[in-house]
This record gives C-alpha cells, sequence and structure tokens, in this order.
C-alpha cells in the first residue's frame, strides 16, 4: 500500500524557495557568464582595432621602426589581455593594386601568364627578384600602403567552455590598410629581366 502525505505536509511552503533556487540557479549563472564574456571580447575588439588605429596613423609619417610601432600595439591591447597572446603583422606594397597579388609580368614568353626565367617583371619593391606574393614584412617607404593585421588569441575568462561546449580560447582579429604619408621622394619599381 502506499502511504499518501499528510494533508498539513502538502499545504507546507516554508523550504520551497531553496528548491526554486536550486532549479534557477544554474540557469542564472550560465547567463551571467555567457554574457561576460560576450561582453569582455566585444571591449577585447575595441581595444584591438583602437591600438592598430592609432600605431598606423602614427607609423605613417616615417618616423617609427617595425619594431616600435608592433610595440605600441601589444602594450595598449595587453591592458587588458595578457600581451603573450597578440601579435602584429605587417605588409607594405608599393600600391593598392599590388595588395594579394604576384608581380607584374611585362614581358612574357612561354609557357605563357607564369613566370619563368627569360620574363621580364616590374620588380615592384626593388628587391631583385620576382615575388609571386608581394609585400614586404615592414612599413614600407613614402607613399606606399601597409596592411596591419593585429590578432588576440586568449583563453576565456570563465568555465562557460566546459559547460557550455563552447571553444577554449577566443580569437579577435583586425586588420587596416594604410597609406603612407609623402614624407620623401620614393623609388619607382624598376623593370627587371631574366
Amino acid at each position: 500500500m502506499i502511504a499518501l502525505p499528510s494533508p498539513g505536509l502538502l499545504r507546507d511552503r516554508r523550504a520551497v524557495t531553496v528548491v526554486e533556487f536550486a532549479i534557477i540557479a544554474p540557469v542564472l549563472i550560465m547567463t551571467l557568464m555567457a554574457t561576460l564574456e560576450i561582453g569582455y571580447q566585444g571591449y577585447v575588439t575595441a581595444m584591438v582595432e583602437g591600438a592598430m588605429t592609432k600605431a598606423a596613423r602614427k607609423a605613417t609619417v616615417g618616423d617609427q621602426d617595425i619594431d616600435s610601432v608592433k610595440q605600441t600595439i601589444i602594450d595598449e591591447v595587453g591592458q587588458v589581455v595578457d600581451k603573450k597572446y597578440v601579435t602584429v603583422d605587417t605588409k607594405s606594397y608599393y600600391n593598392f593594386s599590388n595588395v594579394g597579388k604576384p608581380e607584374k609580368i611585362l614581358q612574357d614568353i612561354d609557357p605563357k601568364g607564369v613566370y619563368n626565367k627569360g620574363d621580364c617583371y616590374e620588380d615592384a619593391n626593388n628587391n631583385g627578384k620576382y615575388d609571386s606574393t608581394l609585400g614586404s614584412a615592414d612599413l614600407g617607404n613614402a607613399d606606399d600602403i601597409v596592411n596591419y593585421t593585429v590578432t588576440a588569441n586568449y583563453p576565456n575568462l570563465t568555465p562557460v567552455s566546459g559547460i557550455m561546449g563552447w571553444i577554449d580560447k577566443r580569437t579577435v582579429q583586425a586588420t587596416i590598410a594604410v597609406r603612407n604619408q609623402p614624407y620623401a621622394s620614393r623609388a619607382a619599381p624598376t623593370e627587371r629581366c631574366d
């Protein structure tokens, strides 16, 4: 026979708050942790973009070297993310049309459309060799285009990743391309033939 609870026990509401809290608390805590992670990622994004823009503007006038620009960005972002998680990459180009492209072949012998011995090409970065991918890992010269990419790959603040199945690290990446000021004359690309 099944014993039914006494009518007085069914009307007793003294501990119901503890049970309700035990049901709601995990959901509330998870929501707070997720909100914190998303808000922090937005803050890191703003810091990365601001530091990159500030350093790029200073570098356009030509009185900075690559190491000081990178250190400026790392120091600024390092205020909110550990510096070891921040990387800065730069690539300089002669003009915008060179970004992500090989040097222009001026006189093409067979096989056509591919650089080979005997072809003449425009040495845009004046390094004396044909480059299938243009761009130097520096701040360039006067009037050059410099592409900055800043990446912050940092661990989560809270254990939300293990509980909700999220990734353990967050990645924030920002890119900007700026033209250096015409603070000096620059060498025109050289035509070279092999």
